[in-house]
C-alpha cells in the first residue's frame, strides 16, 4: 500500500485491500472525494473496475469455501477476531471522525456517537451473538429417527454502503455476516471513500483472515456488477428506492437473498398533551427529525400536529430549527453541517422550492446560511399548513427540511401517518408513554419510537412497502445471514 498525506486533509492511495492485502487497480479510474463544508479535494483513490470485483469475490470466495477458511471456525473463534477489529476501529476514533465528516458534512459531534462508537457497539454486540450461536440443534422425526437441523452461513456477501452513515451501515451487514461465518465483498459510496480505506487498515492490524473482507470503492455500474456476480450468495444494500427495486429485480430473477433498507417518509405525531418544551425535548427532537443535517433513511420529516394545538406546534418547530448552529462539519459546536455533496444541495433546494410553489407556508430557513459562502449548506427548514398530498410531503428530501401537517382527531393522525408509500421510522410525542405505545402500534412502519428514536443493536431494523426487505440488527439480522441444512438420520 502507498499513502501520501499532502496536508492534513489530503490523502491518496493506489490500491485496494482485496485477500488480505493491497492490489494494484485495474483502470487508472480514480476518486476525487471532496470536502462538503470547503468544497476543496480531499483525496485521490483509485475507482474500482469490473475485474477488481473480480478479484475481491475470488478472494471472498477461496475465505469461504477452503475447509479450514472462515466459514468452518468456530463461532467464538470469529468472534475474538471480531473483537479485535472492533479495538482496531477505536483506536482510530477521531481520524473517522474527521475522514466522514470531512467527505460527507456529518458534524463531529454526531459522527462521534453513530460512525466510531456505534459501529463498534454492533460488533462486539454480534460477537456476543456469536458466542452463543448453536450450530446444530436435534429433533425427533414425526416419522421416527432424529433429524439435525444444521444452520450454516450463507456464502459470499456482496455490501453496498451509501455515504450518509458509511462506517454504521457497513458494521450493520459486516458484524452479522462475520458472526455469521460469511465472508464479504464491500462497495462503498465514491462519496466516502477516504473511511473504508482507515477500516482496511483497522481489519489489517485486527489479523482477520485473508479474503474474509475485501473493499472496493466503485460507482453505480460497477455496484449492478457485483450484485448479479456469480460469486455472490447474498447483496446487502442500503439506498435509495429506485436503487433497491432494481437491485430486487436482479435478486429476484437470481433466486439469490437479499435485504434492502431503502428510503422513508416517517411521520413525528404530536399528541394533543405532548410535552413542547424544548429544554426537555430538543435532543430527542434532534435524533428523530434532523440527524445528520437530514441525511437520514428513518426521520420524522412530516410532523403531524392536533389542530387544536397546530400553531402552538408550530411555533416550536420553527424555534428548534431556528436555534441550531449551522456549520463546517469539523466544528465541534455545530449540528448541522453541509449537505454530502453539489447535487444533494440542488435537490433539497428544489424540494423547498416546490413547497413554496404548492402552497405552504415557510416558517424558518429555506435559504443559504448567510455567512457561510463555502460549503453545500442549507439552512434548517420548517414549512407549515403542509397537505399531506403535497410533493414534499409525499417523496423523501434527505434534507433539512420539516413539514406540519395538522390532523382532526387521532383516527385522522393515524390514516396520515400510513398514507405513505414508506414505513421506516416514525415517533409518537406524549406525556403518557403508554398512549404513546398504543399509538405505535398502529403505524404500519418497521420501527417508531415514544418520546425517542434511535436504531439499537438489539432490536430488528427495517422497513415496510417502499422502506426495504428484510431486517438488519438484533438476532433477527443475524438470522438473515445464515440457512439451514435437514439431515435425517
Amino acid at each position: 500500500m502507498t499513502t501520501t498525506v499532502d496536508t492534513d486533509t489530503f490523502l491518496t492511495y493506489d490500491t485496494f485491500f482485496i485477500g488480505g492485502g493491497w492490489v494494484r487497480p485495474s483502470t487508472g479510474r480514480v476518486i476525487t472525494p471532496i470536502n462538503a463544508s470547503t468544497e476543496q479535494p480531499l483525496g485521490r483513490v483509485p475507482e474500482g473496475a469490473e475485474p477488481d470485483i473480480d478479484a475481491a469475490v475470488a478472494a471472498a470466495r477461496a475465505a469461504f469455501d477452503t475447509p479450514d477458511g472462515w466459514s468452518g471456525w468456530a463461532p467464538a473463534r470469529r468472534a475474538e477476531v471480531m473483537d479485535r477489529l472492533a479495538d482496531a476501529i477505536d483506536k482510530r476514533a477521531t481520524e473517522f471522525i474527521a475522514r466522514v465528516g470531512a467527505q460527507n458534512g456529518m458534524p463531529a459531534a454526531v459522527a462521534q456517537q453513530l460512525e466510531t462508537g456505534y459501529p463498534t457497539a454492533v460488533l462486539r454486540y454480534y460477537a456476543g451473538l456469536a458466542r452463543e450461536l448453536s450450530l446444530v440443534e436435534t429433533r425427533e422425526g414425526l416419522f421416527g429417527g432424529p433429524i439435525d437441523v444444521r444452520r450454516t452461513p450463507v456464502g459470499v456477501v456482496a455490501a453496498i454502503v451509501p455515504w450518509n452513515f458509511p462506517q454504521a451501515l457497513t458494521m450493520f451487514k459486516v458484524a452479522p455476516a462475520l458472526a455469521a461465518g460469511c465472508t464479504m465483498v464491500i462497495k462503498p459510496s465514491p462519496e466516502t471513500v477516504l473511511d473504508a480505506y482507515l477500516l482496511a487498515e483497522a481489519i489489517e492490524e485486527a489479523q482477520v483472515p485473508a479474503g474474509v473482507i475485501n473493499i472496493v470503492p466503485a460507482g453505480r455500474e460497477v455496484g449492478a456488477y457485483l450484485v448479479a456476480h456469480p460469486g455472490v450468495d447474498k447483496v446487502a444494500f442500503t439506498g435509495s428506492t429506485p436503487a433497491g427495486r432494481s437491485i430486487a429485480e436482479v435478486c429476484g430473477r437470481l433466486l439469490r437473498p437479499v435485504t434492502l433498507e431503502l428510503g422513508g417518509k416517517s411521520a413525528a405525531i404530536v399528541l394533543d398533551d405532548a410535552e413542547l418544551d424544548l429544554a426537555k425535548i430538543g435532543a430527542g427532537l434532534f435524533t428523530s427529525t434532523l440527524l445528520n443535517n437530514g441525511q437520514t433513511c428513518f426521520l420524522g420529516t412530516r410532523v403531524l400536529a392536533p389542530r387544536s394545538r397546530y400553531f402552538e406546534v408550530v411555533d416550536a418547530f420553527t424555534a428548534f430549527a431556528g436555534s441550531l448552529a449551522v456549520g463546517a462539519a469539523a466544528d465541534p459546536t455545530t449540528q448541522i453541517g453541509p449537505m454530502a455533496t453539489a447535487r444533494q444541495r440542488d435537490r433539497v433546494e428544489s424540494y423547498i422550492a416546490k413547497g413554496r410553489a404548492e402552497g405552504a407556508r415557510l416558517t424558518v430557513g429555506g435559504g443559504r446560511p448567510a455567512d457561510l459562502d463555502k460549503g453545500w449548506f442549507v439552512q434548517p427548514t420548517v414549512f407549515a399548513d403542509v397537505d399531506n398530498d403535497t410533493t414534499i410531503a409525499r417523496e423523501e428530501i434527505f434534507g433539512p427540511v420539516l413539514s406540519v401537517i395538522a390532523y382532526d382527531d387521532l383516527d385522522h393522525a393515524i390514516r396520515i401517518a400510513n398514507d405513505t408509500d414508506y414505513g421506516l421510522g416514525g415517533t409518537v410525542w406524549t406525556s403518557d408513554p403508554n398512549r404513546g405505545a398504543a399509538v405505535a402500534a398502529r403505524v404500519r412502519t418497521g420501527t417508531i419510537g415514544v418520546n425517542r428514536y434511535i436504531p439499537d443493536p438489539a432490536a430488528p431494523f427495517g422497513g415496510v412497502k417502499a422502506s426495504g426487505l428484510g431486517r438488519e440488527l438484533g438476532p433477527e439480522g443475524l438470522a438473515s445471514y445464515l440457512q439451514f441444512q435437514t439431515i435425517y438420520r
